[in-house]
């Protein structure tokens, strides 16, 4: 692929208009000077169309009826014409660098190269650290290891180039499953087209604050559900992916990955009335964390040891203990400074 390829940034808006306007300054801005720059608007009800027209022929836009993040997304690519697409959130932005990156280190063969991004707070604070934590981008064939994991270590939708060869094999993404999180559709499908490359400094922000629609400064309770909502549609994808392509998945794949486990354990307890699988019971989710934990995790055995107390203290303690240890795993702000060290190590 030519080193001057077209790269499509395209970003998606919904009620955005305090971040919006840094996400497209950051895509205009790239030292990279083969892009194209779309902003999808899926009806935003704020002050963002106003904003994001003061751009004019700078960018192509699209305005439509709210319908999702996956909507957004589709009618994002499907007017796009790069041979690779960054699709950016509006509450993060690229580093002036990062296209210029990605396309130094891209070759033929990728399905997607994905890149670590800075976390930063609601006003472009650095939080001093960086996603994911504690682990390298997956590389490679990484199918095998969603195969045999479920799982692997990657980043939101704003850490990720996307070959359109392998955008084309599974879009449109399902608009009514995927009104949320719809990278996760993405990261689960793409590595069956192609290798997986990364670039373990960051190339991105990744903006936490409080009206995040997916992973927010503060707990919500109410998300547990829709998190193992997701995992369940992931699962699900994976299933009919290794159908179609000829492969087995293990028997076990449901303990193969620590985090659907506390998911599902989390929400059971929290959110008991709204939990998604009738059929769970705390204690063989956390008999099942352990064995997931300890049998196939390769976390440090110190690591392993503090969330195999998690899992031990959430399943068994009445709710207003098992609470406050929830909140710790999900809102890594709210940890006591001791745990958050030896989380970290």
């Amino acid at each position: 692929m030519s080193s001057k390829s077209l790269v499509s940034i395209i970003i998606n808006n919904y009620n955005y208009e305090k971040f919006v306007k840094k996400a497209i300054d950051s895509a205009l801005s790239q030292t990279y000077d083969n892009i194209e720059v779309i902003v999808v608007d899926d009806g935003s009800t704020d002050n963002s169309k106003d904003l994001i027209q003061q751009y004019d022929s700078r960018v192509k836009t699209i305005f439509k009826e709210n319908g999702g993040q996956a909507s957004a997304l589709n009618a994002g690519f499907f007017a796009s014409q790069g041979d690779i697409i960054i699709f950016l959130d509006s509450d993060d932005y690229l580093f002036d660098n990062a296209v210029e990156e990605v396309m130094e280190h891209w070759r033929d063969d990728l399905s997607k190269l994905h890149y670590r991004l800075g976390v930063v707070d609601s006003e472009n604070n650095s939080l001093d650290y960086t996603y994911p934590r504690n682990a390298k981008l997956a590389i490679g064939d990484v199918y095998k290891t969603l195969l045999s994991k479920t799982t692997y270590a990657t980043v939101p939708t704003s850490g990720n180039a996307i070959s359109r060869k392998a955008l084309t094999e599974i879009f449109p993404i399902p608009e009514d499953d995927f009104k949320l999180a719809a990278d996760n559709y993405l990261t689960t499908l793409v590595p069956f087209y192609g290798s997986v490359a990364s670039i373990e400094t960051a190339l991105a922000g990744y903006r936490i604050h409080q009206n995040n629609r997916w992973v927010s400064a503060t707990f919500d309770e109410g998300k547990l559900g829709k998190y193992v909502q997701h995992d369940l549609l992931r699962d699900r994808l994976l299933i009919e992916k290794a159908e179609q392509f000829g492969y087995e998945m293990p028997k076990d794949f449901e303990l193969r990955f620590f985090g659907r486990l506390w998911s599902r354990l989390a929400s059971l307890r929290l959110n008991f009335s709204n939990h998604p699988i009738p059929s769970d019971n705390r204690l063989n989710l956390t008999f099942s964390g352990l064995i997931s934990l300890w049998k196939y995790s390769d976390l440090t055995p110190l690591r392993r040891a503090i969330y195999s107390v998690w899992f031990v203290w959430v399943g068994i303690m009445p709710l207003s203990l098992a609470r406050p240890a929830v909140i710790w795993l999900f809102s890594p702000q709210a940890r006591p400074k001791l745990l958050k060290m030896m989380v970290s190590n």
